[in-house]
């Protein structure tokens, strides 16, 4: 089963094959779910259901091949933001708002994510881990470390950090559907994404100062 990120899809060169990315994308967001078939697929992009198979290998191919779409900009910012001459948490504080604003983009990515890394092939798990979790994991373990030794940050394990961004980012999302039925919280409107950006800034921020500038903040 050949689910590799086909260089064509990414290109997005393509129109026959951008035109099913995007119909995957729009249905996702429009059934808060990653379980869509290829013929709803199909139908929403005019596209023969068949020609999955052509750009894409298969179903599995396809989301490989839309969550790379999804997470390249983010991911390409990476190096970027590390070479700037801000300080790191100024850094920190743009990758907040980064990673929020792309799941505000495409608020299925963490399940397509999971979904790829546990239920789909070997493969599929290589490439997901490759363009998208490693990339991640040594950008939070530079820039940690670089916060450490500025003396702005305490000592933070990488692998935690990651968790806990990642995991506060999708659940804005996946969660809100059983808050809505709780306590009636209304869907993720630019509004609370702006708000969510600060709400998580102060949270992971606060907590991730050195001693020192900590009890500086409280004075």
């Amino acid at each position: 089963m050949n689910t590799s990120v086909p260089t064509r899809a990414l290109t997005g060169k393509n129109p026959t094959a951008e035109k099913l990315l995007i119909a995957a994308s729009e249905l996702m967001i429009e059934r808060a779910s990653i379980e869509v078939s290829l013929s709803d697929i199909a139908q929403k992009s005019g596209v023969n259901a068949a020609l999955v198979k052509y750009h894409f290998g298969n179903k599995d191919g396809l989301l490989l091949a839309l969550l790379a779409r999804d997470a390249a900009t983010e991911m390409s910012q990476l190096e970027y933001l590390l070479a700037q001459k801000i300080t790191p948490t100024a850094k920190m504080r743009l990758h907040i708002g980064g990673i929020i604003r792309a799941y505000h983009q495409f608020p299925y990515m963490n399940r397509l994510i999971h979904y790829l890394l546990h239920e789909s092939s070997a493969e599929a798990a290589d490439e997901v881990s490759k363009f998208f979790v490693a990339p991640l994991l040594d950008f939070h373990r530079r820039l940690l470390a670089e916060g450490i030794k500025s003396g702005e940050f305490r000592k933070i394990d990488p692998v935690l950090f990651y968790t806990s961004l990642i995991g506060a980012c999708d659940h804005l999302f996946f969660g809100r559907h059983a808050m809505s039925r709780a306590v009636g919280v209304g869907p993720v409107t630019e509004e609370v994404c702006r708000d969510y950006i600060k709400h998580m800034e102060a949270l992971i921020l606060g907590g991730m100062l050195a001693p020192a500038k900590a009890d500086a903040a409280v004075q």
